[in-house]
């Protein structure tokens, strides 16, 4: 079942039409659903359904993250409709997204380890400690539209994508505590503090105070997980989860995030 298209979506289409070759990835003869990528039969599209938000994201990808059915990126895309994705490059960056960052209207946060926070980039661990630390640098701040910005790719891309973005390093740096582990059973991290993109959103919509569509969130997150699983499944799938149960769960989810409005 085909929905409307969004950002990522669209990325993905560009990144197929000009690619030279094929994206072999890990099921390569699966026949998969153009939007969601999942197999077809695990196709996750009918029960997906905005949620209502003031937050919004800019995922700035790797070159090939977007064709990945792994990906989680997309599932942020899939919830928030305000999300914005584009493709990185070290050599020129796109113009649009240059002028997206610089809009008055939008308080970008990059989201990022401390660790790797550039020589005096401002690093918060709260989104009360943002106002502060910008009431104290100019004053009196009017509302803004809070703009989370996420790297997604490997976590080698995305150091990488960091120390080469220098429109990024003036900006705020959102860290959250490695306490916070990761269940992504896709692509887990070597570390516990590595969590999946989709996942992080999550956290990051909790910090602003939208805890009901974080939990959509990450009901959502679980159920492409779970379809995954029974997509990659070389034996009986009596052992996992049945999907139905996660569907249950993300309608529940979602259903409390709109009555939360």
């Amino acid at each position: 079942m085909f929905q409307p298209l969004h950002a990522v979506h669209r990325l993905y289409q560009y990144r197929k039409a000009i690619s030279t070759k094929a994206y072999n990835a890990r099921g390569k003869n699966v026949v998969r659903c153009p939007q969601c990528l999942l197999a077809e039969s695990l196709c996750t599209c009918a029960v997906r359904k905005p949620l209502a938000t003031q937050t919004q994201f800019l995922l700035i990808m790797y070159d090939d993250e977007v064709l990945k059915p792994s990906n989680s990126g997309r599932l942020i895309a899939d919830l928030i409709p305000n999300t914005h994705a584009y493709i990185w490059s070290r050599i020129q960056a796109n113009r649009a997204m240059l002028a997206l960052l610089k809009d008055p209207n939008y308080q970008a946060y990059v989201i990022f380890p401390s660790q790797y926070a550039m020589k005096n980039q401002p690093v918060i661990n709260s989104l009360s400690d943002s106002v502060s630390l910008l009431e104290n640098k100019t004053g009196l701040q009017k509302q803004k539209k809070t703009l989370f910005v996420m790297l997604d790719g490997s976590w080698r891309e995305a150091i990488k994508m960091f120390r080469n973005s220098p429109y990024l390093h003036h900006l705020p740096l959102l860290s959250f505590s490695a306490e916070h582990t990761a269940h992504y059973a896709l692509r887990k991290g070597s570390r516990d503090f590595q969590l999946g993109t989709a996942e992080v959103a999550a956290l990051a919509l909790a910090v602003n105070g939208e805890h009901d569509n974080a939990n959509a969130l990450t009901a959502w997150f679980d159920l492409f997980v779970s379809s995954s699983l029974y997509g990659r499944s070389q034996q009986s799938s009596q052992t996992l989860v049945p999907l139905s149960i996660k569907r249950d769960a993300f309608e529940q989810a979602y259903q409390l995030a709109v009555k939360s409005k």
